[in-house]
């Protein structure tokens, strides 16, 4: 992989780049029947800044932009409760409705039993969709303060027809100054089925993948946004086929030789409250390592555990060097984000190291 460069040389261990959303959360509850909501902030790739801050102490910031009114301020004020820094934040102002430029809102319910989640995004011309190459000062940012890791993602690539360009000038200055790259595929049909569909998801995430040091994404991601078609579907819809991701990545890697790592989880769903959850991950000096396989695993809302997945393996690289150990975090960070509400992690590097050691949920005392 990409030499990691050293902390003392950079202000961040992490960036992210994507938009944050207001997550209005109806509980135990339907969203077309809420009478009451609770909200917390998410978005893919911001996810992964604060696990990165508030579960492994990195220090982390986001690049986005945020319509300057109530709600975005609303949304400030909840990254930094996460401990993002939010120096990075562009506002845009605000025209008093929205037709411009707004906030982006996600209804999310958690499902229960034989009843899926469901996520209702309401995130068009936000803030965030409309940021451009030229807002930000990519040398500055990944040259003079320093950067040692650069997250983003193919959520943020479908939101707009310009965040392509700015996620490609992000990260060509990151490969500049010597930052490593990672992108989470991330492929959601909703997002791209009015700007192209599949077609253009390929279009634009092949022409990004060409600068990813660590690529992120299940077998369905990699059909879908690179096109690699899954050699077993039947395998791959359990999402437990090792030797299944192997052929798969066998395919990607001879194509993205700029691949260092790739990582995914793991994932039979028997109900929304039950999982098997797991991780495989391969890198070219090490080879294939599989984390350790939790079958039947208690969910309780499984929004953000695949950004929980990706904040612990980036963890684990930056902190740890090998990727079996890398793998591990990463499956024991997004196995516990499971176990909490929201699209964030409420883990602690204690709870993750003894999962990662093989505890139990005994009570502590």
């Amino acid at each position: 992989m990409r030499q990691i460069r050293p902390a003392d040389e950079c202000r961040y261990d992490l960036v992210s780049l994507g938009e944050i959303m207001l997550r209005l959360d109806p509980g135990e509850g339907r969203v077309r029947t809420a009478r009451n909501f609770r909200v917390w902030e998410g978005g893919g790739e911001y996810n992964v800044a604060r696990g990165l801050r508030r579960c492994f102490g990195l220090r982390t910031a986001v690049v986005t932009a945020f319509a300057d009114n109530e709600v975005g301020r609303l949304l400030e004020d909840l990254v930094l409760q996460g401990g993002v820094d939010t120096s990075l934040v562009k506002w845009v102002p605000y025209d008093g409705i929205g037709r411009t430029v707004r906030n982006g809102l996600n209804f999310t319910e958690r499902g229960f039993g034989v009843r899926g989640a469901v996520g209702t995004s309401d995130r068009g011309h936000t803030a965030a969709g409309q940021l451009r190459p030229d807002d930000v000062d990519w040398d500055h940012l990944f040259g003079t303060l320093g950067v040692r890791w650069l997250h983003t993602g193919g959520i943020y690539a479908a939101l707009s027809g310009t965040t392509p360009d700015t996620m490609e000038a992000a990260m060509a200055a990151a490969a500049r100054h010597g930052t490593v790259i990672s992108y989470d595929l991330n492929y959601r049909p909703s997002l791209w089925k009015a700007v192209g569909g599949q077609a253009r998801a390929r279009e634009v995430n092949r022409r990004l993948a060409r600068y990813v040091d660590v690529m992120i994404g299940n077998e369905e991601d990699f059909t879908a946004s690179l096109g690699f078609e899954v050699p077993d579907t039947d395998a791959a819809l359990t999402h437990l086929d090792v030797d299944n991701f192997r052929r798969m990545i066998e395919a990607v890697t001879k194509e993205y030789d700029n691949f260092q790592v790739v990582a995914t989880t793991l994932r039979t769903v028997h109900s929304a409250t039950v999982n098997d959850w797991g991780a495989v991950a391969w890198s070219a000096d090490t080879g294939f390592v599989v984390a350790t396989h939790r079958p039947g695993l208690e969910i309780l809302d499984r929004v953000g555990g695949g950004d929980s997945f990706a904040s612990g393996l980036i963890y684990g690289l930056l902190a740890k060097g090998g990727l079996a150990t890398a793998v591990e975090y990463g499956a024991a960070h997004g196995a516990l984000a499971m176990t909490t509400p929201g699209d964030t992690s409420m883990a602690s590097l204690k709870e993750v190291e003894a999962l990662v050691g093989g505890g139990g949920a005994r009570v502590q005392r």
